[in-house]
């Protein structure tokens, strides 16, 4: 074995190791980066090696770091999580959840349809899977308790529908995949939007089917407000302000009117207003949302460095190459190497955040699934639709991911705010039915291409 290969063996398992400390994981990413960074050019200079690493790898660096820092798509990721925090202190979602359990009330299992719609919602307007599972665990949980839902259920419903913030846009980590595999956001976007659907339309038919099989895991609630035309406006009123901010940033993407980060700025501006209407804008409330925002951030862009300065030192090892080959070796054809990638990618959901994976993992097996024939043709209006196609499979991998026992990392945003007679097993039973139907959706994804692929054609097609 070359003295390349067992230093990127070497350097993936050191990462590993220090993931366990408590360190940091920017730090470790900078740290494992420079050490191995040193020792490829220690070795070259006493032990006779040729790694491929000198003092113009640490030059490169520096000038990677710089040019992050000067990448115009990245602005969007501030302006998307502050829109994200004060929507979320904003009382809009508690708003529309009021409403909308009006609106379904008369209806078996309604109050968890209510809890997924507007999962729907705000993982369209939010993008933050943290702030979507505590917000409609903090919001849901208690009234469906109070309701007699079974724990196993309502815990499911929550995570679940948290989770759709991942995918469905604008999600910021789609703005970040876009950027590291060259990629347009506005592409990124559309081919989401049926997807997220899809798995939206999915919890609830299962919701509904469930309800109404089995009555003791969603009781119908006792006392039944009639369904009125006031209520209807009451919904109206309560699901606009949010729909209009939604197609304000999303409808000035998709029809060429702003870029991304331009709309990520209307949409800031839209969810201060938002909250303004609604008076809950305050100076401490503005403070403490932007406060969060810088922290939230500057943990993103400290990630950033340190990955930048990993990744470097891998490809100068030729560790891309090394990966491509072990993948493109093995004895399956193009969806067995896919397979295997997906699975590789689901596991590493355990250990790692989507931010680290989308800036280290998805760089290195993106060519390997460009190199691959899976018989898609050219799409209108796309440049590299395979790409495309590859990113929403790992967006739904991920999703599921972070909603699978043990270390899921959805599981554990709900039961910090969950009371206390709910235990982390409830919810670990409460997601596994969920589970199966992320996986039929992901399997849906993978045979059908055009359900992520079809509305990019049309949007962007000539």
């Amino acid at each position: 074995m070359a003295i390349n290969e067992i230093l990127v063996i070497s350097m993936f398992l050191t990462f590993i190791v220090f993931l366990f400390t408590g360190i940091p994981i920017a730090y470790v990413l900078a740290g494992v980066g420079i050490l191995f960074g040193g020792i490829g050019y220690l070795s070259d200079l006493h032990l006779d090696t040729f790694t491929g690493l000198d003092l113009n790898v640490l030059g490169l660096s520096v000038s990677r770091i710089f040019s992050l820092m000067e990448n115009w798509v990245l602005v969007a990721l501030p302006m998307f999580i502050f829109m994200g925090l004060m929507l979320d202190k904003s009382g809009v979602a508690e708003r529309m959840m009021m409403a909308m359990q009006e609106l379904f009330g008369r209806v078996r299992g309604g109050l968890g349809i209510t809890v997924t719609l507007i999962g729907i919602i705000l993982a369209a307007s939010t993008g933050i899977i943290g702030a979507s599972v505590v917000l409609l665990g903090l919001l849901s949980i208690p009234a469906m308790m109070k309701q007699n839902y079974s724990k196993t259920f309502a815990t499911g419903i929550v995570c679940s529908a948290g989770c759709l913030g991942i995918l469905i846009p604008p999600s910021i980590m789609l703005v970040i995949m876009a950027d590291q595999l060259a990629l347009s956001v506005g592409d990124l976007f559309t081919a989401a939007v049926f997807p997220g659907l899809m798995l939206g339309v999915v919890y609830l038919a299962y919701i509904l089917g469930l309800s109404f099989f089995k009555p003791e895991v969603a009781p119908a609630p006792e006392n039944r407000r009639p369904l009125t035309a006031k209520v209807l406006v009451e919904v109206f009123k309560a699901i606009l302000p949010t729909l209009v901010l939604i197609i304000a940033v999303l409808g000035s993407i998709f029809a060429g009117i702003a870029t991304p980060t331009e709309a990520s700025g209307v949409g800031a501006l839209g969810a201060t207003i938002l909250a303004a209407l609604n008076k809950k804008l305050n100076f401490k409330v503005f403070h403490e949302v932007l406060m969060a925002s810088y922290k939230t951030t500057a943990y993103i862009f400290a990630i950033f460095i340190g990955a930048t300065i990993f990744s470097l030192v891998l490809r100068e090892l030729g560790g891309d190459e090394f990966i491509s080959s072990m993948l493109t070796g093995l004895p399956f054809g193009p969806y067995g190497v896919l397979f295997v990638i997906l699975v590789i990618v689901f596991l590493l959901g355990f250990l790692l955040d989507w931010i680290e994976i989308t800036l280290i993992v998805l760089p290195l097996l993106a060519p390997v699934v460009s190199s691959l024939d899976f018989g898609i043709g050219a799409v209108n209006g796309l440049d590299q639709p395979v790409l495309v196609w590859f990113v929403m499979l790992i967006a739904v991998t991920l999703q599921t991911s972070f909603l699978t026992p043990p270390v899921g990392f959805a599981l554990f945003y709900l039961k910090g705010v969950c009371p206390p007679e709910i235990k982390l097993t409830d919810i670990y039973k409460g997601v596994i039915p969920f589970i199966i139907l992320q996986l039929l959706g992901l399997g849906a994804l993978i045979m059908y291409p055009e359900v992520a692929l079809w509305l990019p054609s049309m949007v962007y097609g000539k």
